[in-house]
């Protein structure tokens, strides 16, 4: 079974769709037959890219911060479609850039909120509705910053890292009731968080050239590849872009 036969007919809910990597998995996944629900803030840009698939997309005003708004993301999920499964836990926010003893609190708090909540409220969501259906897969967008510290960054690498830390807690808890669950770690990728970066000049990353990034297709073609059974071994572990011997395995090479 290739990608396109392991998600065609099926419901993938994406945070973070706005833009960048959640936008392309939208496409992408939609151009394999799957239905697709658009979660993020700016309701005008997924009614946008909505509006471009057509009938298989649906575009879902949500707050990943806030677990009501992700539980009535599913649900509609369910109205919409009959059920949900796949979710792509994307959303996420590098600011703020800056060091601990300077930063604002509430801020460093926010991005917590976004990028570890965040994934916490669609598993807490979403895990439920698979196991009553009898399985489903949630992958949670991860990155190098999750295991290794950055200058300016204390707050996007400590949630990145929590967000992995639960991403292995919920395979845990949820493989044995068929739910295939992992992380994805794109290495550096050309959307508008790189000109965030770029932007700060703090730290290496800041210092890499827009060439150096890859383009938000391949991830969102890895995220594809991750629903099929070619990418069961790296159920509970974290797929890493980067690695040669995988983007081969996508098709990227």
């Amino acid at each position: 079974m290739d990608s396109t036969e392991a998600v065609a007919g099926k419901t993938a809910l994406i945070t973070g769709a706005s833009r960048g990597i959640g936008a392309a998995a939208a496409r992408i996944f939609a151009d394999a037959g799957a239905n697709v629900a658009l979660a993020a803030r700016n309701h005008d840009a997924i009614s946008e890219i909505a509006g471009e698939i057509g009938d298989r997309a649906l575009a879902i005003s949500c707050d990943v911060s806030r677990f009501g708004d992700v539980a009535a993301a599913v649900e509609a999920c369910r109205d919409r479609y009959g059920g949900l499964d796949i979710l792509i836990g994307n959303a996420g926010v590098i600011e703020p850039i800056s060091d601990i003893e300077s930063v604002d609190p509430e801020v460093w708090g926010k991005a917590v909120d976004i990028n570890l909540k965040g994934v916490f409220h669609g598993m807490r969501a979403a895990i439920p509705v698979m196991r009553q259906a009898g399985g489903g897969t949630v992958i949670t967008v991860s990155s190098g910053a999750a295991h290794a510290p950055l200058e300016g960054w204390s707050s996007y690498c400590a949630s990145k890292a929590g967000a992995a830390m639960l991403t292995r807690s919920a395979d845990l808890e949820a493989r044995s009731h068929g739910l295939r669950i992992m992380g994805l770690s794109p290495g550096t990728v050309a959307t508008d968080m790189q000109r965030v970066i770029k932007a700060s000049g703090v730290n290496p990353v800041s210092e890499l050239d827009w060439e150096d990034h890859i383009p938000p297709d391949w991830p969102a073609r890895a995220l594809l590849w991750m629903c099929s059974p070619d990418a069961d071994e790296f159920i509970g572990q974290e797929v890493r872009l980067r690695d040669e011997a995988i983007r081969h395995r996508v098709g990227l090479t």
